[in-house]
């Protein structure tokens, strides 16, 4: 089916466009990953980095770049932060709020906003992370100590800087969301990597053959759950009232509302895994403080047992973000008012709250469904390196869970405007 639908794409012209558009993105980020930021000494960065799981996991979404600290090290990451805290600002700020119901001047405000916002946390990091790493910087004399991290820290940001410009140029020309694509994009360029990693493992006898056996059981059965639960939804049926306009009759057939069981995508996990990488980007900053220890002991994923205070806050921070995206995404009195406008209704409900309130709750346990998929699925990398003994690699849940929901997003648009241009011919 997908293949299918790739194939009919590219039989398109202005699909083939698109895709040929997002194509020449996806290489020149690839190329950007390997841009060296400059005054940095390699060997000691990978002392210093590493194989923690979360650095390994801020290097799989920035498809290598953060060990390498090349220039797009920071990924699209302080975007993503920025986009967390315009999006809570607007619930609690009224002119962000009126802003928001502006239509597309309002749209392209706040998405202005985000971007001034994406800089000025793209530079705190960098220039956090610079700081951070200061024993791997060459500097070239004392006097240029702060001017070289300063500089490092600008690189960084303006990385980050371009890689937005990416995604949102991805947005507009090309296929699917750029900014999840992106994403997508860096890591799936680790998966070369990290088979070869695997079977040398095997090959040296560092795991067995069953512990592969099971990894691969478990890739598999993740991968259909996450298929499912994306394609999951509650139908609720809804029927429209007869009308009569003129000397025809309107109205009287019976559809249905979509409620997705994941309203949310992949959007809760890495909103959830952006604000986590915080603690421990500051704990970088002094390795051997308390905090620092702390952080280390009680808030990673080691596959022990002080693992448990983070995958709880992890998965407490994607429950609240799903809820969170879809009252964004999907309002019920919204839904209920336009329902009522064109004489629709809920068989056994009468129009306008009550059906809201319907709506409500039938969407808030379906919600709390799809929240808690998402979560267990973010959680088992530890439960897999306890049962698997695979600690050298990091077992990406969370990457798989991206990847297959941005595959599954990208294909569907595809499909979308597929059937727009073979339906034109009745539209016109």
């Amino acid at each position: 089916m997908a293949v299918d639908s790739l194939k009919n794409a590219w039989n398109v012209a202005d699909l083939r466009k698109k895709i040929g558009y997002t194509l020449l993105m996806f290489l020149i980020f690839r190329i950007g990953a390997h841009i060296p930021t400059p005054f940095i000494d390699r060997e000691m960065l990978n002392q210093m980095f590493g194989s923690g799981a979360m650095m390994n996991f801020m290097d799989t979404i920035s498809g290598g770049s953060f060990k390498s600290l090349s220039v797009f090290a920071l990924s699209i990451t302080p975007y993503i932060t920025a986009s967390i805290i315009l999006q809570l600002l607007t619930i609690v700020i009224p002119s962000l709020e009126r802003l928001s119901k502006e239509g597309d001047y309002g749209r392209k405000k706040i998405t202005q906003y985000t971007r001034y916002s994406t800089v000025a946390l793209g530079f705190i990091q960098a220039f956090g992370l610079t700081y951070g790493i200061r024993a791997a910087v060459n500097i070239p004399s004392p006097a240029m100590k702060w001017p070289t991290f300063l500089l490092i820290a600008l690189v960084l940001t303006a990385g980050t800087a371009f890689l937005m410009w990416l995604g949102e140029a991805i947005t507009e020309k090309g296929i699917g969301n750029g900014i999840s694509l992106i994403i997508f994009a860096g890591i799936v360029s680790r998966v070369p990597s990290a088979i070869t990693s695997l079977f040398e493992m095997l090959r040296v006898g560092e795991i067995n053959a069953l512990s592969l056996i099971g990894l691969l059981l478990i890739v598999a059965f993740i991968t259909a759950g996450v298929i499912y639960v994306q394609e999951g939804q509650r139908r609720v049926t809804v029927q429209y009232a007869k009308r009569v306009v003129g000397r025809r009759v309107y109205g009287g057939q019976s559809s249905h509302i979509p409620l997705k069981v994941n309203q949310a995508g992949v959007i809760p996990v890495i909103f959830a895994m952006s604000l986590l990488a915080f603690p421990q980007t500051i704990a970088s900053w002094t390795p051997t403080s308390g905090f620092a220890r702390f952080v280390t002991t009680w808030f990673t994923m080691n596959g022990s047992i002080t693992s448990i205070p983070y995958l709880l806050l992890y998965g407490a921070l994607i429950l609240f973000f799903t809820y969170f995206y879809t009252s964004i995404t999907f309002n019920p009195i919204d839904v209920a008012d336009n329902l009522k406008k064109y004489g629709g209704f809920i068989p056994g409900l009468r129009p306008g709250r009550p059906t809201a309130e319907y709506l409500s709750k039938v969407l808030n346990r379906i919600t709390l469904a799809g929240g808690l998929f998402l979560a267990l699925i973010a959680v088992l990398p530890t439960l897999v390196i306890g049962l698997t003994g695979l600690k050298n690699i990091y077992f990406g849940g969370t990457s798989l869970l991206i990847v297959v929901g941005v595959a599954l997003d990208t294909m569907k648009q595809i499909e979308s405007q597929l059937m727009s241009r073979h339906y034109q011919g009745f539209m016109k």
